[in-house]
């Protein structure tokens, strides 16, 4: 079993930033971020894959930085340029394999991200 504790989500204006972390009880191979706006299906926004690949979601690209810190078990998502179409609840992902069609095992409780003049 692995444990998720994110941070660092809330309210800011369209074109401001945020950071995202999430930290787990232990090492997993591939780690990302997801998102679940109202009414509309999980989605996949970033992830950092077993080989160290990064991935993002075309919606994100350019605005959006993954990165993982191993030695503290640590992802983060710095998230620029924020429009209100990113208002969604974030949620940190582990596991064995994150990719377009897989997520990992384990999930976060979630954050609130909202992007609102």
């Amino acid at each position: 079993q692995v444990q998720l504790v994110e941070s660092g989500g809330g309210l800011v204006q369209p074109g401001g930033s945020l950071r995202l972390s999430c930290t787990a009880s232990r090492t997993p191979r591939a780690m990302g971020w997801y998102r679940q706006a109202p009414g509309k299906q999980r989605e996949l926004v970033a992830a950092v894959t077993h080989d160290n690949s990064l991935i993002y979601a075309d919606a994100v690209k350019g605005r959006f930085t993954i990165s993982r810190d191993n030695a503290e078990n640590t992802v983060y998502l710095q998230m620029n340029s924020l429009k209100p179409e990113d208002t969604a609840v974030y949620y940190c992902n582990v596991g064995w394999l994150i990719d377009a069609t897989n997520s990992g095992n384990y999930w976060g409780q979630g954050t609130q991200v909202t992007v609102s003049s």
